[in-house]
């Protein structure tokens, strides 16, 4: 019986289990005879029952990883954290990342003035401008313009063509600040299709254009991460058939883009919320589709 109960060496574990392993040790016939046995059974070494307990957790833990997952994840299943956790705050739901890391686990100097410092002072005046092409099902090769602003992250104008000209792109520029609400400052990169007199015309009107260097996307890293998000949530999903069909698909994710998708950058804000009167607590979620069930907006119902 000494061999069965103690035939291991004492465990390291509470004083309580030493205590009752020494006396087991000691006189283990006693020990099952007397009350403290209980069902005369030897005692568990603590090591087993840690292990039970590791395995109930893990019971517990699988349990809730088969749960269905919530009605944001399913609908969005390319949603990240920040983005989920963007979407509750919005909704008036008070939680932290943590908790959304949670219960979404199991589903992935110079002392000088610095490019950075440049962007940070004068963001309410910088815009931002960029080329990128996008491929039809007829394999032809479409050209998406487009200007952000740095302050709110605002998609200021968008458009497509299939031959860009210097004098379309001026053209654009006009069309994105009526009445005098243009940039002081425009970043853009040292494409040839804006022309030659570009920035001499963008002078006269009063915007200074910033180059950035040559083959260095990074000096305009708002503009090129807009183009990461059109393509990741939107274009990568969709088949273009030809001009007028990007056309809309653009303009329907960009006044999604502007007006519900927060924004990590804006501390998980819209670019442009507008003050609202605040629903009941109470009252009901209800989604919309965006591009036919590409993405969804949420919104509480008005009372």
């Amino acid at each position: 019986i000494e061999d069965v109960l103690c035939g291991y060496g004492l465990p390291e574990g509470r004083s309580r289990s030493r205590r009752r392993y020494a006396a087991c040790r000691q006189r283990p016939l006693q020990y099952l005879a007397s009350d403290r046995g209980g069902s005369k059974r030897a005692p568990q070494c603590p090591h087993t029952v840690s292990l039970r307990a590791k395995r109930r957790r893990s019971r517990r833990r699988r349990a809730r990883a088969s749960d269905p997952p919530p009605r944001r994840t399913r609908e969005n299943p390319r949603w990240g954290h920040m983005r989920v956790l963007g979407e509750l705050r919005k909704l008036g739901f008070r939680v932290s990342l943590q908790t959304v890391r949670r219960y979404r686990k199991d589903v992935p100097r110079d002392p000088r003035q610095s490019w950075r410092t440049f962007l940070s002072n004068h963001r309410p005046q910088i815009w931002a401008s960029d080329f990128f092409t996008v491929q039809t099902l007829w394999f032809q090769t479409l050209y998406v313009f487009f200007f952000i602003a740095h302050d709110r992250r605002t998609v200021m104008h968008v458009n497509v063509t299939d031959h860009p000209t210097a004098e379309w792109v001026w053209r654009q520029l006009i069309n994105a600040t009526p009445w005098g609400t243009g940039p002081r400052h425009l970043v853009r990169d040292r494409d040839r299709s804006y022309g030659g007199d570009f920035v001499a015309r963008a002078r006269r009107v009063g915007i200074k254009t910033v180059l950035t260097p040559i083959a260095t996307p990074q000096a305009n890293a708002i503009a090129e991460r807009l183009v990461g998000t059109l393509r990741r949530e939107c274009l990568d999903h969709i088949i273009v058939v030809n001009e007028r069909h990007l056309s809309h698909v653009l303009r329907e994710f960009v006044r999604h883009y502007n007006q519900a998708r927060p924004r990590q950058a804006l501390e998980l804000q819209v670019p442009d919320e507008q003050p609202r009167p605040s629903p009941a607590p109470s009252s009901r979620i209800v989604s919309r589709p965006v591009l036919a069930g590409l993405t969804h907006e949420y919104g509480r119902e008005a009372a």
